[in-house]
């Protein structure tokens, strides 16, 4: 009898792209440039726009829509509601950066939530006899040997992935129950309760942020130069310059605003550097490359010689790091560990990435588009919670808006 067509020619770990249709289109196999009339844009800055764009359009009509007698400019984007919008996203910001290492590699966890739970609720448990590094580096242990248990499974035993985080998504919150109790295990330590309530110093922000501007304009002249090395076209000086502001700007307007209440929030600075760290290492590096390598076409990247079920085994435990990061922050911010902490949050994580633009398929996607699909989430989360809408109206806002962002990449994709 003949395989099916999707079916892996060779022993190797299953990928999401197996279950494509017989002649699906790969990402490695699409035009990355957009036609719009006369003019053509490249498919991931008209993403990237697209979803600017619209997380605009979100914050102005959650300004108009707060407006009254004590707030006549709204309330949304005041200083002190803007700073509590972003420490609720940090936990999901953090999530995201780690799914999608493992969704460009052809890949899904469905055990990320029940890991939070576990990591923190260890956390909370280790503070006592440990003291706060045995407390903080349990979260991280616990969240890097679940992944590298998991990502074994799947890249070593071929199990798909699906199954094996679906059940680990019972397994592990089965065992926080068993260890716990049902018991909700209070945050004693300062420092510890401080990882996700506190802010850095407002001068501490403004070298944060100068830092940033820095590195923007440094990051521009090495992109401007390694074109000009390799003979490709160079921006000229007004795109440069406004590639240059533009971030500048942002940069500043967030520190200004930030500092206005206290200064940026820790939770934030955290997840920030999370993120920087997830582009450059998806970006500029062999192990990142290889991912979006597996991601795309799994049985190309096992021909040039990569090894795939090290680099899967890899994302995964870079997911299980992330998300011991992302288990302390949610832990302190809340200030106690309970069994059913992080319920539902591996489908925000989820939800983050593909709203950025990240293909489920594999082989796609970019750090700042799960950031910004987080940022997304949380604004809808806090806008209607701002205009007091039923929590069934809320579930059913976030479910149409993840649909409807998946429904315009794919038509996107059609038109390339």
């Amino acid at each position: 009898m003949s395989k099916p067509a999707n079916e892996p020619a060779v022993d190797r770990p299953p990928v999401t792209a197996d279950m494509a249709p017989p002649g699906a289109v790969t990402e490695l196999e699409t035009v990355p440039q957009m036609k719009l009339g006369r003019f053509k844009l490249p498919t991931e800055s008209l993403r990237a726009y697209t979803m600017l764009l619209a997380l605009v359009v979100i914050w102005l009509f959650f300004q108009l829509m707060t407006r009254d007698a004590n707030n006549p400019y709204g309330l949304f984007l005041n200083p002190i509601n803007f700073s509590k919008l972003l420490q609720q996203m940090a936990v999901t910001g953090v999530l995201a950066v780690g799914m999608l290492m493992v969704i460009v590699a052809g890949q899904i966890d469905l055990s990320v939530g029940s890991v939070v739970g576990l990591a923190g609720g260890i956390a909370a448990m280790a503070q006592d006899p440990l003291g706060l590094g045995g407390a903080l580096g349990a979260a991280i242990v616990v969240g890097v040997l679940i992944g590298a248990i998991q990502g074994s499974l799947i890249a070593y035993g071929n199990i798909p992935a699906f199954i094996v985080t679906l059940g680990g998504m019972l397994a592990w919150r089965g065992v926080i129950l068993w260890r716990s109790k049902g018991a909700t295990i209070p945050v004693t330590l300062p420092f510890f309760r401080a990882l996700g309530r506190e802010y850095v110093q407002p001068v501490v922000g403004l070298v944060i942020g100068a830092v940033a501007i820095v590195a923007v304009v440094l990051l521009t002249i090495q992109r401007n130069r390694a074109r000009r090395r390799h003979g490709l076209k160079v921006s000229g000086a007004g795109a440069t310059a406004a590639r240059i502001l533009g971030p500048a700007v942002l940069i500043a307007a967030f520190v200004f605003l930030m500092n206005r209440q206290g200064g940026v929030p820790v939770p934030v600075v955290i997840m920030l550097a999370v993120a920087v760290a997830g582009a450059f290492l998806t970006q500029n590096t062999t192990f990142g490359r290889y991912l979006y390598a597996i991601g795309g076409n799994p049985d190309a990247a096992r021909l040039s010689g990569i090894n795939l079920r090290r680099y899967i085994l890899g994302a995964y435990c870079m997911l299980g790091l992330l998300v011991g990061i992302a288990s302390l922050l949610h832990t302190a911010r809340v200030g106690s560990a309970a069994p059913d902490a992080g319920t539902y949050m591996e489908l925000d994580a989820i939800a983050a990435c593909v709203i950025g633009g990240t293909s489920l398929m594999g082989g796609r996607g970019t750090v700042f588009g799960a950031i910004v699909g987080a940022l997304i989430m949380a604004s809808l989360d806090n806008g209607m919670s701002l205009l007091n809408l039923e929590s069934w109206v809320q579930y059913v806002v976030k479910g149409a808006v993840l649909v409807a962002a998946v429904g315009f990449d794919m038509l996107g994709r059609r038109r390339t």
